[in-house]
């Protein structure tokens, strides 16, 4: 495989989908060598079908807001790579989606869901319509034009869409009621995230976030640490963000530092149960201000304006709201302040510069395919339950979310671990994921 022509030709093809490109960068770069090792990847061309996606729909979302005035939007659906499973990936509206946006997720995705150990492959999608500040009904009459448009190119076997920015239980429900209108057949199976009580899993709004405090628990005592009694800070304050701090406050560290776009909430004694609750309000409010939590326990959060939560000193970070949230510059601050690991709980939460200062400067890193992993871990485990009609109590999935992060940080330690001990998180993740899809692709012929 030769890396750089590889690139050329797809930065010709694709110019200024700089994130896509990013992303398609990191992982030829981290397998390169291991994929030279294997002359029959080279002669099916593996590398050249795989960073293309399958296919790309894009389609108008036309709706008529609270004032009767007709609206219009983009959707779009990415099914990147479906050969150890059917697609499976989120839905995100927020106004910054893009087509580039949407591939790059999509190709994250592809090896985030391999490294899982479950039969899914990789897909995104979304709409660059914005929730902020719009009504139930509003986003209801959205949702159900979304699906109008997208609902036959998705099935329990075809592909499966979950939420993600933007997209939450409530989105999904909407989402589901027209999918059933229109299919007419009443199949759960065909979106994961959706309520308990007609399909759902009951930990998946937490999923994400309490995989990423187990596979960072990992990290930590891989390398002779424990998480209990560590400071953290995390970004946003959406059903990740609010997964994290749930989990992180059980084991025993603390949450000092949440985010939003309006500037950072500092928390000296640490988020309590409380203000932990109160992120679901603020979440559901769409109102994107971190500031109301400031507002409302004004003796034990402190407002900054225009700060992020990378300004607050604390021995962990976790990026949770969006990708490349975190700069160079913001990881140099972190060091400064004796920041000593940073795991991506967003997909690519942190830019190219800080993830190699990060490396450079002995701090333990780890990238979301890995990190994140619960999340789509536990729809993956909500499709087996609707497929044998079983319900799991939370302890259940639980269970199998643990072992689940556990087998994900194995897998990233045998392929990342360097001569001196220490792991390449970056590296191993990319490795075990693409081997994966890989050998699938092979066996199944040029297709």
């Amino acid at each position: 495989m030769k890396t750089r022509e590889i690139m050329a030709r797809l930065q010709a093809k694709y110019p200024g989908e700089v994130e896509y490109l990013q992303a398609v960068q990191e992982v030829l770069e981290s397998v390169e060598d291991v994929y030279n090792m294997h002359p029959e990847f080279e002669k099916a061309k593996i590398v050249e079908r795989m960073v293309e996606p399958d296919r790309v729909f894009s389609f108008r979302v036309t709706w008529t807001d609270d004032k009767g005035e007709v609206q219009t939007n983009t959707g779009y659906r990415v099914q990147f790579n479906s050969a150890i499973g059917p697609y499976k990936g989120g839905l995100r509206f927020h106004r910054a989606v893009t087509p580039s946006m949407l591939k790059f997720l999509g190709f994250e995705q592809t090896f985030k869901n391999a490294l899982t150990t479950l039969p899914m492959g990789g897909a995104k999608g979304g709409s660059d319509f914005d929730p902020k500040g719009k009504s139930n009904a509003e986003i209801m009459r959205f949702c159900q034009a979304f699906m109008t448009e997208l609902w036959q190119c998705i099935g329990p076997d075809q592909d499966i869409p979950a939420g993600d920015v933007g997209v939450g239980g409530r989105e999904i429900g909407y989402l589901y009621g027209m999918y059933k209108k229109l299919a007419r057949e009443y199949n759960t199976g065909v979106l994961t995230g959706k309520g308990s009580t007609w399909g759902g899993s009951i930990l998946r709004p937490e999923a994400t976030g309490f995989g990423a405090l187990y596979f960072v628990n990992h990290v930590l005592r891989n390398a002779g640490e424990e998480i209990a009694g560590k400071t953290i800070a995390v970004s946003g304050f959406g059903n990740v963000a609010w997964g994290a701090c749930i989990k992180a406050r059980q084991m025993g560290a603390k949450v000092v530092a949440i985010s939003g776009p309006d500037g950072v909430c500092h928390i000296p004694d640490g988020i309590s149960d409380e203000m932990i609750d109160y992120m679901l309000v603020m979440r559901a409010s769409n109102r994107d201000r971190v500031e109301d939590m400031a507002d409302k326990f004004p003796e034990q959060a402190f407002f900054t304006a225009g700060k992020k939560s990378w300004s607050i000193p604390v021995d962990i970070a976790l990026p949770c709201a969006f990708q490349n949230e975190l700069s160079e510059e913001d990881a140099k601050e972190l060091v400064a302040n004796g920041c000593t690991c940073c795991c991506e709980v967003s997909n690519m939460g942190c830019q190219p510069g800080a993830i190699h200062y990060f490396q450079n400067n002995g701090v333990l890193f780890a990238p979301g395919k890995a990190v994140n992993a619960g999340g789509v871990a536990t729809s993956g485990l909500e499709m087996t339950q609707n497929a044998q009609h079983l319900s799991w109590t939370a302890e259940e999935v639980d269970a199998r979310l643990h072992q689940i992060m556990k087998s994900i940080h194995e897998q990233c330690v045998r392929y990342g671990k360097r001569e001196d001990g220490t792991v390449d998180y970056v590296k191993g993740a990319n490795i075990a994921g693409f081997m994966k899809v890989a050998q699938a692709m092979l066996e199944q012929g040029v297709i």
